[in-house]
């Protein structure tokens, strides 16, 4: 993605079946449990850039001594960090870090503080084990105001109104009713199906009583991933399946996906269990996740960027009036690379029909990224170009150049940095072709896109809407959209579709691709889009693509999206949950 976008964490949750000898005995690693959260962590580290934490819960503690280790950091390179941390710890303290169940989270912060507070694990101590709660997770709520508001009218203050700090607040209010009934305790899945139920959003809470319960839940639209796997030694949960593959060395059959709705109840002697938790609902995994977020070494993963490569081929045929012999295919590094592959092969295919071939390679390369504090802005600009670099000699003069990007988000590094030394390479025509379709509306269940003053699509909207001389239907939109948020969200409609609904998508195209010319781009440009159809062919087990269409999974994401509009409307520049 040539845009940086901000997106959901990455947890990773191990509990050891087998006392710590048997592990020094057979692998030769007296921190074996920590050296597999470590390295889960590690083949997730596309999800935190911001802060890492790791906990580590011995069963049977000493008295005296805390049940648990953690260490936390925001440091620049805060994995490196963390495990460094770590590592002093176990070569100082024979006990540190050497216990059964471990916690792990990588920070990728959508919104809040990057301080050490902010950091995952989040802990609830207490001198009662079952009663002391870790908790890491991958979420996203809309409601957070809602749900702080109603802990708030039984008693409860709470010194942040954060996610974490709520989500770790309505799961120990939960634990404690459960505690308190006159019946007994009837088990952890009870709490979270009390707490969990209540929140509107995305999540995947993962986390572990002191007693050594552990548990990892989905929320019931299953929009945030997680897969787990279970063998004689260890059972693990992870965002990513290929983290469990390559910390543990199994295939891809032997790591499933942890069901929406079910929880996935470790008990303290180390059985597991998936236990029915939150009311059935439709499935809208998150189609991003796909298209960018998660690594492409999933085989599935892989398998799906590349039928996105393949269903973009007639598009660019015709665009290019099935010219083949002045095309030069290209791709925007790196996450595109799989699609591009798709696509390449597509349209092999299609020129050895014809007796010709397709010349392709690697024109964009991506630099080291210029921080710069210059004050004349003509000289920033300049350094902000050179985040990406071009191979030279490849591309002819009456070339059409294509090049790959899985996503146009806000556009402008596609505009200042992409096209501008694009355009040196003296190509006859730029296509910008998108794996995705455009992105309209705002995200809440944890993308970095909960403004639509940073949507190009919007942009070009606003740009239509002037063009026909229709503001008005702007403005009866805004005043719809402050009606729609005086009523209940699962009452709300999304107002921004009918905006949407009035302009058709090649206008709409059209005017995105103005948004995106540099205005000294000397070649002719055209920017193309997956369509909404093709996407869901090739992703069809993840319908989550509100992003572009605006059915959002819970009733928050209608509000969000009119919330959105009004900012927007209001010049407020916040953000709309």
């Amino acid at each position: 993605m040539s845009d940086a976008v901000k997106h959901e964490c990455g947890v990773a949750l191990l509990r050891l079946r087998r006392p710590a000898a048997h592990y020094e005995q057979a692998h030769g690693a007296r921190a074996y449990g920590f050296q597999k959260t470590a390295l889960m962590l590690e083949k997730q580290h596309n999800r935190g850039q911001d802060g890492a934490g790791l906990a580590c819960l011995h069963l049977r503690p000493s008295q005296g001594r805390p049940c648990y280790d953690l260490e936390k950091s925001v440091a620049p390179l805060p994995l490196a960090d963390l495990v460094s941390r770590c590592g002093r710890r176990l070569a100082e303290d024979p006990a540190a870090f050497r216990g059964e169940l471990f916690l792990g989270h990588l920070r990728y912060a959508t919104f809040g503080r990057h301080d050490l507070a902010a950091c995952h694990p989040f802990v609830r101590d207490s001198a009662f084990l079952d009663r002391l709660l870790l908790l890491a997770g991958n979420f996203n709520l809309t409601d957070t105001r809602d749900l702080a508001d109603a802990l708030a009218a039984s008693g409860h203050h709470l010194p942040s109104l954060a996610d974490g700090a709520v989500i770790l607040q309505c799961l120990t209010h939960a634990l404690e009713r459960e505690h308190a009934r006159p019946e007994g305790f009837r088990g952890l899945a009870h709490v979270l199906r009390e707490a969990a139920s209540r929140f509107d959003g995305a999540f995947v809470l993962c986390g572990a009583l002191g007693d050594g319960t552990a548990f990892a839940l989905r929320d019931a639209h299953g929009i945030r991933p997680a897969f787990w796997w279970e063998g004689d030694e260890a059972v693990a949960v992870a965002s990513e399946r290929p983290a469990i593959q390559a910390a543990f060395d199994v295939p891809t059959g032997a790591v499933r996906e942890l069901p929406p709705g079910k929880a996935l109840i470790i008990r303290p002697d180390g059985t597991a269990a998936l236990e029915d938790c939150l009311d059935p609902a439709p499935r809208r995994a998150c189609v991003f996740e796909r298209i960018y977020f998660s690594r492409a070494n999933d085989a599935e993963i892989h398998a799906e960027r590349k039928r996105l490569g393949h269903a973009l081929a007639p598009q660019i045929v015709r665009a290019l009036g099935g010219d083949l012999d002045r095309l030069f295919l290209s791709y925007i590094p790196n996450s595109a690379q799989v699609c591009f592959h798709g696509l390449l092969e597509t349209l092999l295919g299609i020129a050895a029909t014809k007796g010709r071939t397709v010349r392709f390679g690697q024109v964009a390369v991506k630099d080291a990224k210029f921080r710069t504090f210059i004050a004349d802005e003509a000289a920033r600009n300049d350094l902000a170009m050179h985040v990406y670099d071009v191979t030279y000699g490849l591309v002819r003069a009456d070339d059409t150049l294509v090049v790959l990007d899985d996503s146009i988000v806000r556009g402008n590094t596609m505009r200042n940095a992409i096209l501008p030394i694009l355009d040196r390479l003296g190509p006859r025509r730029i296509i910008v072709a998108s794996s995705a379709p455009p992105i309209r509306y705002p995200d809440c269940y944890g993308i970095d896109m909960a403004t639509l003053d940073e949507l190009v699509a919007f942009n070009a909207l606003e740009d239509v809407l002037r063009e026909e001389k229709a503001e008005g239907l702007l403005l009866a939109a805004y005043d719809e959209a402050r009606r729609q948020l005086t009523l209940p969200p699962g009452r709300q409609a999304n107002v921004l579709r009918t905006l949407y609904d009035r302009v058709p998508t090649d206008r709409l195209v059209g005017a995105i691709a103005r948004r995106l010319r540099p205005q000294s781009l000397r070649a002719e440009l055209r920017v193309i889009f997956q369509s909404v159809a093709d996407l869901r062919r090739c992703c069809p087990n993840h319908a989550g693509d509100w992003y572009f269409t605006g059915d959002y999974p819970t009733p928050g994401g209608n509000r969000v999206a009119n919330r959105a509009l009004v900012n927007h409307m209001e010049h407020r520049h916040e953000r709309a949950y």
